[in-house]
């Protein structure tokens, strides 16, 4: 297999887990009433923030809060 093969492939695969990611970026209301008022009383404590929304991680929930919040960063 060719480099130029192989950068194709991987190409096809991260645009994937871009997709995934953004998929998975989708809160309910609920969740973002949740996770504003944890941020507020715990800060930037993503592990703990996450445990407390089902099917969460701590990396989605920075993500998240870095979007919404970016001027408190």
């Amino acid at each position: 297999m060719s480099d130029m093969d192989r950068s194709s492939s991987e190409d096809s695969v991260n645009s994937q887990d871009d997709v995934n990611a953004n998929y998975n970026m989708v809160f309910s209301e609920d969740e973002k009433d949740l996770i504003s008022r944890l941020y507020n009383l715990l800060g930037q404590r993503w592990a703990l923030i996450a445990g407390r929304i089902p099917g969460r991680t701590a990396e989605e929930i920075e993500k998240y809060c870095s979007r919404q919040y970016i001027s408190e960063y």
